[in-house]
């Protein structure tokens, strides 16, 4: 195993509610940081395979299916042709992300991009056909959406936001 590279089995603790409460406060932090520099800072990814390839990361807007409360999300996203796709793999743990159920149930929302804010999209989840052709160029953009495929059951989703 190399120095950033991660293990070909799932981490353990990767489920545990300590793995959980960190990267909630990790991505508000992000979120915060990526606000008030309107994205100057936090708009690349650098952990894991993104180390030596940054990957760029944009802030998905999306309300809560059951409480209605506005949430905001840093994610990775890949440009493809005048859309955003983004990737719902939870770092390979074998539920979906919340921020997926709550696009499915409102699919019109909004992201900020680094220098552009409250950009309107509409989400749909991409069917296997077009998710078979996006899903390499995300590796490509991310190699270790490779890895958390293979440590779940579950297939990830791949999300793609529409300009509106």
């Amino acid at each position: 195993m190399g120095r950033f590279s991660l293990p070909e089995e799932t981490p353990k603790g990767l489920d545990s509610p300590v793995t959980a409460a960190a990267m909630k406060y990790m991505a508000k932090a992000q979120v915060k940081i990526f606000e008030l520099t309107n994205g100057r800072v936090g708009a690349k990814w650098r952990v894991g395979a993104a180390f030596r390839k940054p990957a760029p990361t944009l802030l998905l807007e999306h309300r809560g299916r059951k409480s209605g409360r506005l949430f905001t999300t840093p994610l990775l996203y890949l440009r493809h042709h005048e859309d955003l796709v983004i990737v719902a793999s939870q770092g390979g743990l074998p539920r979906n992300p919340q921020w997926y159920f709550n696009l499915i149930a409102d699919p019109a929302t909004r992201v900020h991009l680094k220098g552009r804010r409250d950009v309107p999209v509409t989400a749909r989840v991409a069917p296997p056909e077009e998710r078979s052709e996006l899903w390499p160029l995300l590796v490509d953009l991310y190699a270790d959406f490779a890895k958390y495929q293979a440590w779940t059951e579950r297939e990830i989703p791949v999300v793609v936001l529409s300009p509106r």
